[in-house]
C-alpha cells in the first residue's frame, strides 16, 4: 500500500435509473471532501452531465479516458462508454443493467491494477444485471471472484458491526450452507478484519443462534447444539474472545450488542433487519476479507424516489469515508506488523 495521502476512491455508478447518480453528486457537492480523497466516477461525461443538469448540481468534472489522466483535487469522470444512454428514472431496464456492469467491471479492473486505492459501489438492481457474462447475485460475489481472499458481508456503523455466515441464500437453504468450516472461516475473517481494518487488538465477538431460542435444547432444531456450539468451543480454545450462541430475538432489544465489537448473524435478515433498524441511512456495507477495500451504502436503487431529488446521500457519504478510514487503518496495520516494536492502539 502507498502512503495515506491522495487516496484515490473509485466509484461504480450503479443502476442509472435508480438514485446512484443523485447520491454521488450530493456527496461531492461539498468540495471539502476533496481534501481527503481524489474521486473517480466510472461512467461517462454525457451521463454525468445529464445527472448534473437534471438535479441542478454544481459539481464540476474532470473528464478522463484513463487513470493516467487523473487530476488530484478534482472530481474525475472516467469514460466507460461514449454513446448517449436513455435514462428513465424508476424503470427496471436490462440495458441499464448492462451499463451498471460496464462501470463495475472497469472500476474493479482499476482496483486490481492498483490504479485506484478503494472502491465504493452505488446500488445496482440484482435482477437486471443478470446475463450470460454476469451471473452473480450482487457485488460481493463478483468481487469475491475477482479479488483475493475470503469475502464477507460486514455491515458497519460506528461501534455496531454485523457480519453474516450466509448472505444472499434462500431461507429454505440456510441450514444446508452452515457447517463447521464455514463458521470457522467467517469468524476468522471477522476477527482479522477487526484487528486490521478497525484497529481492535483483542476483538469480542458475539454469535447469534441459528434457530429460535438457539434451538431450545433441540426442541426447535438441533443445528445450534450439533454444529454451532461445538464449533464455537473450538474457536474459543484457540484464544479468541467468541461468545454465544445468543437468542437473536432479544439480543438487540436488550442492548447486549453494545458489549461486543462485532455480531455474527446466521443469515441475511437475522442480521440486517436489526442493523438497518438501528442505523438506516448511516450504515455501510463493507466487503471484509478481501485484499482490496470495497464499501457501499446500506440501501438499494430506491426506484420509487429516483429522479425526484429526494434521495439521502448520508449512507453513500459514509461509505466513502469508511473506505478511506479502512485504507488508513490497513496502512497503519502493515507498518505495525512490519515493525513489532510498535504497539497497536485499542
Amino acid at each position: 500500500m502507498k502512503k495515506e495521502e491522495n487516496i484515490i476512491v473509485g466509484i461504480s455508478i450503479g443502476d442509472l435509473n435508480g438514485i446512484g447518480g443523485e447520491i454521488v453528486l450530493k456527496t461531492f457537492e461539498d468540495p471539502r471532501i476533496l481534501d481527503f480523497c481524489t474521486p473517480v466516477i466510472f461512467a461517462s461525461a454525457k451521463t454525468m452531465n445529464f445527472f448534473k443538469t437534471h438535479f441542478k448540481s454544481g459539481v464540476n468534472y474532470h473528464n478522463i479516458n484513463g487513470i493516467n489522466q487523473l487530476a488530484h483535487g478534482k472530481v474525475n469522470v472516467c469514460n466507460c462508454w461514449n454513446e448517449p444512454v436513455k435514462i428513465e428514472f424508476g424503470k427496471e431496464d436490462i440495458k441499464i443493467g448492462e451499463y451498471a456492469i460496464k462501470s463495475l467491471k472497469a472500476a474493479t479492473n482499476s482496483l486490481k491494477n492498483n490504479e485506484i486505492d478503494v472502491l465504493v459501489t452505488a446500488p445496482i438492481n440484482k435482477s437486471n444485471i443478470q446475463s450470460n457474462e454476469f451471473k452473480f447475485p450482487g457485488h460481493t460475489d463478483f468481487l469475491a471472484q475477482e479479488l483475493q481472499g475470503e469475502s464477507l458481508m460486514f455491515m458497519v456503523t460506528g461501534n455496531l458491526r454485523v457480519g453474516l455466515l450466509t448472505d444472499h441464500v434462500p431461507v429454505k437453504d440456510i441450514v444446508e450452507h452452515i457447517s463447521e468450516d464455514l463458521i470457522v472461516e467467517k469468524i476468522n475473517t471477522i476477527y482479522q478484519s477487526l484487528q486490521k481494518d478497525f484497529k481492535i487488538r483483542r476483538p469480542k465477538i458475539a454469535v447469534l443462534g441459528i434457530n429460535p431460542h438457539t434451538g431450545d435444547n433441540g426442541v426447535i432444531g438441533k443445528e445450534d447444539d450439533e454444529v454451532l456450539r461445538p464449533t464455537l468451543k473450538k474457536i474459543k480454545e484457540e484464544g479468541k474472545l467468541v461468545f454465544g450462541p445468543y437468542a437473536a430475538d432479544s439480543f438487540f432489544g436488550s442492548n447486549n450488542y453494545k458489549n461486543f465489537d462485532a455480531i455474527v448473524a446466521s443469515y441475511h435478515d437475522q442480521g440486517l433487519i436489526p442493523f438497518k433498524t438501528l442505523s438506516f441511512g448511516q450504515g455501510v456495507n463493507f466487503t471484509a476479507g478481501l485484499n482490496k477495500i470495497r464499501t457501499s451504502p446500506d440501501h438499494g436503487t430506491a426506484y420509487e424516489i429516483a429522479g425526484k431529488g429526494e434521495a439521502d446521500a448520508s449512507s453513500f457519504k459514509e461509505a466513502v469515508f469508511s473506505a478511506i478510514q479502512i485504507y488508513k487503518n490497513r496502512f497503519d496495520y502493515e507498518e505495525l506488523t512490519a515493525n513489532p516494536l510498535k504497539k497497536m492502539r485499542r
